[in-house]
């Protein structure tokens, strides 16, 4: 069971081809995300990630905003560059938003103040969790992903369309395909200059 697991995780890869023939249902995908989010640990159980869950032309407008708000931003001359990125990620199955509850956090800032600073920190550590999760089961389905961060730029964007709570930070975009093109070859670093043990 424990090399299945370590099996898994090297199957999580950044996947930037991706297209929309996957061979999982939706619902699969959704069981998926429901038992992560229920399942990825938090600090005090605090419990405060958010996921929001966009396919069909839900995915491709969240898309479509990101390259509007780009397009104020990157200079007209290497556009095309942020263009094509754009379409590629159109061209996944979804996308899977990564928020953490500001809400939340700001309560046990309250209720624990000799940890307050920390809070903030431990919070964006279960989210790296979860998002952790969310691929590795995905991969192990067979479905591609990579990671994405345009948050904040897309902020308003994303709590207007998709009436999301202001209190709601957004960490990360995930889409999520089927495969078109296989990551290639990873290079490590020397794990003994990595990893130390002492006994």
């Amino acid at each position: 069971m424990t090399q299945q697991f370590l099996s898994d995780i090297e199957k999580r890869r950044s996947i930037y081809h991706l297209n929309r023939e996957i061979k999982v249902s939706d619902q699969k995908i959704m069981e998926i995300v429901n038992h992560a989010v229920k399942h990825t640990p938090s600090a005090f159980n605090s419990q405060s990630a958010r996921v929001v869950v966009l396919m069909g032309e839900q995915h491709e407008k969240l898309w479509n905003h990101t390259e509007d708000v780009l397009r104020g931003i990157v200079p007209a001359e290497s556009f095309k560059t942020t263009q094509d990125k754009m379409e590629s990620f159109r061209k996944a199955y979804g996308t899977v938003l990564f928020f953490e509850d500001q809400a939340t956090v700001e309560s046990l800032q309250k209720q624990f103040d000799l940890y307050k600073d920390n809070f903030p920190v431990w919070s964006q550590h279960s989210s790296g969790m979860l998002q952790f999760v969310v691929w590795t089961a995905l991969a192990n389905e067979g479905i591609g992903a990579s990671l994405q961060h345009y948050n904040p730029l897309i902020d308003e964007k994303v709590i207007k369309e998709w009436n999301v709570p202001v209190t709601w930070k957004l960490i990360a975009q995930m889409p999520f395909g089927n495969i078109g093109t296989p990551a290639g070859e990873k290079e490590f670093s020397p794990l003994e200059n990595r990893v130390k043990l002492y006994k």
